[in-house]
């Protein structure tokens, strides 16, 4: 009876690590947060022509071409600085309304925050740690679609 038991677990365990391996090798979070947050204005592709690009007084920024205008070096700093709010850019809205920094912080409502008594409860989030998360892996898929 336990060697059957070990040997479902054992079983049970190959496939949902199986799973997971290929479940994050399909999911890109960078190109997800793209999409949820910079595709309207800067388009699918990156080359400023989204949905809302019209609407806008100024054309947005062909994101595609970043690394080229200097010197072939993606300017990571300025992209952080311009997508956590530090940068201001007036199309991008005021500070007053955070639609970016501080739009990538979990909700304290969906943290998940250990109860005393539950050993394998998860440790409570880190705020700056999520949105850190979350900004580079815009900026690493935009690393990924400069045109060469």
């Amino acid at each position: 009876m336990v060697r059957s038991v070990k040997k479902w677990l054992m079983s049970a365990t190959v496939v949902v690590g199986c799973s997971a391996s290929a479940w994050s090798e399909q999911f890109d979070l960078g190109k997800y947060e793209y999409e949820n947050s910079c595709a309207a204005c800067h388009g699918a592709n990156g080359k400023g022509s989204g949905s809302l690009a019209s609407a806008l007084n100024k054309a947005p920024a062909n994101l595609t071409i970043l690394a080229k205008k200097n010197n072939g070096v993606l300017p990571v700093s300025a992209i952080y600085d311009t997508i956590y709010g530090i940068n201001a850019i007036v199309s991008h809205g005021t500070r007053d309304m955070p639609i970016w920094g501080l739009r990538y912080a979990p909700s304290p409502e969906t943290a998940l925050v250990p109860k005393p008594t539950d050993r394998f409860s998860v440790p409570t989030y880190e705020p700056d740690a999520v949105i850190r998360t979350r900004i580079l892996s815009i900026i690493d898929y935009l690393n990924r679609i400069q045109e060469k």
